[in-house]
């Protein structure tokens, strides 16, 4: 048995992060009924990487029910009235206060359905002077600091997925969950209201504590760390990177004594602590990059490996599934074509199993719907 199965969710939803936390109910058993407008949620525009259709779109909505409405127009209104009635979650992500403009407020919903559990997504929150503004991924990224403290000193960057939508999702399906759970306890549903902007700057609070209470936020470093050395990726003779990671002073006198055969470096004065070899990093870097450069990487990783030193390939997306970790999953196109992606990330130990799914067509189940809930 999965574990919500039973449960409804309604979805009125579009793009990555609303999505995304339906996505993961529907995995765990859910119904999830996603509401479109007549032209569709804009997610499936995207590309046409997942064999011609958006690769967005597949992902985030395996075995969601799709129905077009119009819920300024009384039918439809009354169809999403007599779902909400009889749903456990609503998660919407449109504008801050059009749904309740719609007639469709929480506290309404609430004299209707008293258990309902509502979920509220957004770009900077669902009031407070930034709520009418626009919160796309990459624009979150830049106003919570993300983006101050990635890439390189000579070009700070984009992190390369959509991290904030990302977050914002798994953040929701979190507070979902809890939610539920005080409805188990209370019979009583809840509002919650998760942000793209909300979730990046918690995530930003390292970097935030340093800025107002260190000595200043820490500047992008490329691919090393700005408050652990050494952690950070070195070149071999092959032409190729490897990144590896000391934790403690245990490991830096494996790697010295081990994987870098130069015990000399334990006796130099600049790196007899993570602060000091902070401190002189272009040094130990130097250092490191001069014993590096005269293996391949396959040695040096073979020495990182027997001292027991956490190590790293710098792959591209096409590396991955050769990965020996790698778990693919089996997911479905509109049409029923066959994709394997990188399977989710919580693994039972007790399989629970999970349906044969594939994304909707837009409007799919619009007149069974129409049906059961009209």
């Amino acid at each position: 048995m999965q574990p919500l199965q039973g449960m409804l969710v309604v979805a009125i939803e579009q793009a990555v992060a609303a999505p995304l936390c339906t996505s993961k109910l529907a995995a765990a058993g859910a119904r999830v009924i996603k509401v479109e407008r007549s032209e569709g949620d804009f997610a499936r525009n995207y590309d046409t990487a997942a064999r011609g259709e958006s690769s967005y779109f597949t992902w985030l909505n395996q075995g969601k029910e799709s129905v077009c409405l119009d819920f300024k127009q009384e039918h439809d209104a009354a169809v999403l009235r007599s779902m909400l009635c009889k749903a456990d979650v609503l998660v919407q992500n449109l504008s801050p206060g059009a749904l309740a403009r719609a007639g469709f407020s929480t506290e309404a919903l609430h004299r209707l359905n008293p258990g309902l559990v509502v979920c509220n997504i957004s770009g900077y929150g669902v009031d407070g002077k930034a709520s009418a503004r626009r919160g796309y991924d990459l624009l979150v990224q830049a106003e919570s600091g993300l983006i101050s403290v990635s890439g390189s000193p000579e070009a700070p960057g984009r992190i390369g997925v959509s991290v904030c939508d990302i977050g914002a999702g798994v953040t929701a399906y979190g507070g979902v969950l809890e939610a539920l759970f005080k409805r188990q306890a209370t019979g009583v549903g809840e509002e919650i209201s998760v942000s793209l902007f909300g979730v990046a700057t918690d995530w930003m609070a390292v970097p935030y504590m340093h800025a107002e209470y260190g000595e200043g936020a820490p500047q992008p470093v490329g691919l090393k760390h700005p408050s652990i050395a050494p952690y950070g990726a070195y070149l071999c003779a092959d032409g190729r990177q490897t990144l590896l990671s000391i934790q403690n002073e245990r490991e830096w006198q494996r790697l010295c004594s081990q994987a870098l055969e130069a015990p000399e470096l334990l006796e130099d004065s600049r790196f007899t602590s993570n602060n000091s070899r902070v401190a002189h990093v272009v040094a130990l870097e130097a250092c490191i990059n001069k014993i590096t450069g005269q293996m391949t990487s396959k040695t040096f990783q073979q020495r990182l490996e027997d001292a027991k030193i956490a190590y790293g390939a710098i792959n591209s997306a096409g590396d991955i599934k050769s990965h020996v970790a790698f778990a693919g999953a089996g997911y479905q196109t509109t049409d029923g074509q066959l994709l394997e992606l990188p399977a989710p990330p919580v693994q039972w130990s007790t399989p629970c199993g999970a349906p044969e799914t594939r994304t909707p067509l837009l409007g799919e189940h619009t007149e069974s719907i129409k049906v059961e809930f009209g």
